[in-house]
């Protein structure tokens, strides 16, 4: 029997990944353990310590680190996780801040800099409203609980005014006190959730801010790609396009499944309707590869060189394996 290379892979479990997960679907030659693991934990184990083969990791931490010659991680063209982010930001109700650009001059919080969602925001924030991402004073620190710290070694230009909060307090904590004027964050914080008035979105209606945004560059946003460890590549250089190849295959039935009409995949009663509709908008919203990413590839990378994730404006062959991006043609 041909002999295996065996991987870990740690990850979030999605529709477009659960074939991965279940393992009915492994990549040629590859024996991989899919150990279903939570973000931020995820995010810290894999950044600080390194303990998976393979593993879905923050786009912005893995930019953070890739000129690096030393870098631990190589990147494949996969991003099992998007999403559009102008719901991301929080004000307190009493802050006077009803638009984007009534942030300049104000304290604004975010559990970390290098935080993928934050990364898009700022740079949407100044390119498409107008915001001076230099006069606001940048507040880093946990969401909930305090002494949060960067999972990679990120260094905000000096233009940029970026401090963490009190190391015995938290940005929901900084928000409700008035502290920070404005939280950014991915998840959202639990006093909003549990309904504080204190605390509102600043795009009441985020679905038309976001669709008016991909109308305008046909974006949906990168939050998450996939790594794998250096020494893995240097021993079985194969794997990268094998896996990439694996991911591919079990992202296809994704869609389709939410479409079907006969059943509901999800707990969402009009699930067909919803995935006709975006499908209708966006596209195949969730593609890999290049070809169908050039603007949001494009984008980020503007933004990272703008907010000192990288030294200036790389090409995508300065962050992903040469091998990945290419096809043979016949």
């Amino acid at each position: 029997m041909p002999q295996t290379v065996s991987l870990t892979y740690a990850g979030a479990v999605y529709d477009r990944t659960r074939a991965l997960y279940e393992g009915t679907i492994q990549p040629e030659g590859i024996e991989l353990r899919y150990l279903k693991t939570g973000i931020e934990e995820l995010f810290w184990r894999q950044g600080r310590y390194m303990e998976y083969d393979t593993a879905e990791f923050s786009f912005g931490a893995y930019l953070a680190g890739v000129e690096d010659p030393d870098r631990p991680f190589h990147a494949i063209p996969v991003f099992p996780s998007r999403a559009f982010r102008h719901s991301a930001l929080y004000v307190r109700d009493d802050s006077g801040i009803s638009e984007p650009e009534q942030l300049n001059g104000r304290a604004v919080g975010t559990p970390e800099w290098s935080m993928t969602a934050s990364l898009w925001m700022r740079g949407i924030l100044g390119e498409h409203y107008g915001v001076d991402l230099e006069s606001i004073r940048w507040r880093t620190g946990g969401l909930e609980e305090p002494g949060r710290q960067e999972k990679s070694r990120v260094k905000p230009p000096g233009r940029l005014s970026v401090e963490p909060v009190h190391e015995r307090t938290s940005l929901t904590e900084q928000l409700l006190a008035g502290g920070v004027d404005a939280v950014l964050t991915a998840r959202p914080p639990r006093a909003f959730l549990a309904g504080d008035p204190r605390i509102r979105r600043l795009f009441p209606d985020v679905r038309s801010a976001e669709e008016r945004y991909f109308r305008d560059t046909g974006i949906v946003p990168i939050m998450h790609t996939v790594v794998l460890r250096r020494e893995v590549i240097a021993r079985h250089p194969w794997v990268a396009n094998n896996l990439r190849h694996a991911f591919e295959l079990a992202r296809r039935p994704a869609v389709p499944e939410l479409r079907d009409t006969a059943v509901c995949s999800t707990s969402l009663v009009w699930e067909s309707a919803y995935a006709e509709q975006e499908a209708a908008l966006l596209g195949d919203a969730f593609a890999y590869g290049l070809e169908a990413n050039q603007a949001a590839l494009s984008a980020i990378l503007r933004y990272a060189a703008d907010q000192g994730f990288t030294s200036s404006v790389l090409d995508v062959s300065d962050i992903f394996l040469p091998q990945t991006l290419t096809d043979a043609k016949i």
